[in-house]
């Protein structure tokens, strides 16, 4: 029987979701994806599913799955691939039609060409050579970091003199949060400067967000200089979304203050396991501060790239 390819409804998200556990279990040894975040994916405000979501069928199972966003307006755009090991060609159909769709969408950009990136596992269930022969190739790699908490030994640090960590509790400290996120990520890979509008869409699009778990680190010298953002609404673990720090604050532990607040919060709110993703060529010195706090490599993620003219 020949395999069917659709785009996506809503309705497909619990199917979508056993698919990407099913993925999981196989790539990192257990099921990590909660329905909820498929469903944020699939009602993302950017994203057309007629035109920007692929399900791929044998019978009735989904046995691969395709989505694309497109997050700068120009020519990044950016893609999920999933496919269960044995039907690779089922997987493959989605890569044609996933090419075709970047480029179309870069063109109304504006852009002359799309540069697509895609995030694998680094032991995936895709066969690489698919998508090395199209021209795709590894141009970073992301480490997902663990760490077991204790709510006896996790305590919320003592600040030194002068330094303060409060929660984002009006619109102002949200807009505090998103100035210092676009100052602290502007030099990484991959950042995407947005607009305020456009940051929370995005920090919303994976599912609510609880205010009540993003922090911001002031000094009575510099201001605030930094912030973290975490949830609690995976099962699997909790997470630290991401943590910044501006140029003049750092060397000073205030990411590291930050780092073992949240361990503080989430040990006190019953979390067993705290994560996070890091870029392994992070040149802030990120990687080194969440192994002095304890951290550990749960499992590495490579970000593949290719360029359609």
């Amino acid at each position: 029987m020949p395999y069917l390819l659709r785009p996506a409804l809503l309705t497909d998200a619990p199917a979508v979701t056993e698919l990407l556990n099913t993925v999981d279990e196989i790539e990192i040894g257990r099921r990590e994806t909660d329905l909820h975040t498929v469903e944020a994916d699939l009602k993302r405000p950017d994203i057309d599913l007629a035109r920007d979501s692929w399900l791929v069928f044998d019978g009735d199972l989904l046995v691969a799955y395709g989505l694309l966003w497109d997050d700068s307006g120009d020519e990044r755009i950016d893609v999920d691939h999933y496919v269960l090991p044995e039907h690779q060609a089922g997987g493959e159909l989605i890569l044609e039609t996933m090419r075709v769709r970047a480029l179309e969408q870069a063109r109304a950009n504006g852009a002359g060409r799309a540069v697509v990136h895609l995030h694998l596992n680094a032991e995936p269930t895709l066969d690489t050579s698919l998508i090395e022969r199209r021209g795709w190739s590894v141009v970073r790699r992301y480490h997902v970091l663990e760490r077991a908490l204790d709510p006896a030994t996790d305590l919320a640090p003592g600040l030194p003199d002068g330094v303060r960590i409060r929660p984002c509790a009006t619109d102002a400290d949200r807009e505090c949060v998103y100035r210092l996120y676009q100052a602290s990520f502007a030099e990484h890979f991959d950042f995407q400067p947005r607009s305020y509008e456009q940051w929370l869409n995005d920090v919303y699009a994976a599912g609510a967000l609880d205010w009540s778990l993003v922090w911001i680190v002031g000094t009575e010298e510099l201001g605030d200089v930094g912030f973290l953002i975490s949830r609690d609404d995976r099962e699997a673990m909790g997470w630290i979304r991401s943590i910044g720090v501006l140029r003049e604050g750092r060397g000073r532990g205030l990411g590291g203050l930050l780092l073992r607040h949240a361990f503080a919060v989430f040990a006190g709110r019953g979390r067993e396991t705290v994560g996070l993703g890091v870029d392994t060529a992070n040149a802030t010195g990120a990687p080194q501060l969440y192994r002095r706090n304890g951290m550990t490599l749960h499992y590495a993620v490579d970000t593949w790239e290719v360029t359609h003219n």
